[in-house]
């Protein structure tokens, strides 16, 4: 069994940053997709970034030139980084992996972006 373990989120002002880390239970080179998700209150949940694991990374067009993915190889971690934040990225943030068509979620973070 696969595990996620998020950590990072908050709340923070609007154009402030913050990163989040996803600690997968297995090797990240394992894995066909990873990548992040987020569901705001009364809204689906949708796709912010996703990397394959030898491709481009993809991103919404929402947070394109705004948010990072990153893979720490060497630490098995994967990041996402979050600058210019808006009151409009405020969600919970879920980190997402795919190995052989099963697809696993971590615990899921709260960020909140406010004044």
């Amino acid at each position: 069994q696969v595990q996620l373990v998020q950590s990072g989120g908050g709340l923070v002002q609007p154009g402030e940053s913050l990163r989040l880390s996803c600690a997968p239970s297995r090797s990240i080179f394992g894995f066909e997709t990873m990548g992040w998700y987020r569901q705001a209150p009364g809204k689906q949940r949708e796709m912010v970034a996703l990397a394959k694991r030898y491709g481009s990374r993809s991103y919404a067009d929402s947070v394109k030139g705004r948010f990072t993915l990153s893979k720490d190889n060497v630490n098995n971690m994967m990041y996402l980084e979050m600058n210019s934040l808006k009151f409009e990225d405020t969600a919970v943030y879920l980190c997402y992996a795919e190995l052989s068509q099963t697809e696993y979620w971590g615990q899921g973070t709260q960020v909140t972006v406010s004044s």
